[in-house]
């Protein structure tokens, strides 16, 4: 098993998928990982539809590609997709984000989602989250209830290349502060 670091290290953006398909055990594991995710209050603020049907898979796909912006062309070659929906927070977690003017279920979503996409790196799996995506047309694909925000799709599939590609990243000063801003 990796050290912690390494699998950040590893895991990435995958936008080049072969037609392997993903195994339904692997796919337990990435829902167990963002089931013990934390968040505000406890109130687990998510729900993830998994579409492995390949019509299904293929009309969300046409969701997340946009021709004018040239947006999430690969996305068709991904073997699952994921819709990450965002459910209402319990009370505690809805009160405390009104005093705080803070939007918690959004903050939990992210991290679900990341514990989601780490599990599937360690797994050999890739991933790619997408905020780019026509939210009506997936919420009608997946008979997703009206009042419900889908803030990510995530593709997935197991890489086409296994070559790690050098994360470009801003420097720890520039991104850090030590008792101060």
């Amino acid at each position: 098993m990796a050290s912690f670091i390494q699998l950040v290290k590893q895991r990435r953006s995958v936008r080049a998928y072969t037609d392997q398909p993903i195994e339904q055990d692997k796919l337990m594991q990435c829902l167990v990982a963002a089931q013990l995710a934390p968040s505000a209050c406890n109130a687990q603020p998510w729900r993830f539809v998994v579409v492995d049907n390949p019509l299904l898979r293929n009309k969300m796909a046409d969701a997340a590609v946009s021709g004018v912006l040239g947006m999430n062309k690969f996305a068709p070659q991904a073997v699952v997709i994921v819709a990450v929906v965002m459910e209402p927070a319990n009370v505690t977690s809805k009160l405390g984000g009104l005093i705080k003017k803070k939007d918690f279920p959004l903050i939990d979503v992210g991290i679900a989602a990341e514990h989601f996409c780490l599990q599937a790196a360690e797994l050999g799996i890739g991933t790619c989250m997408l905020g780019w995506f026509d939210e009506k047309k997936v919420r009608a694909l997946l008979e997703i209830p009206k009042n419900r925000r889908i803030p990510l799709l995530i593709t997935m599939g197991y890489p086409k290349s296994e070559e790690d590609r050098e994360k470009f990243r801003k420097p720890i000063e520039a991104i850090s502060g030590w008792n101060k801003y």
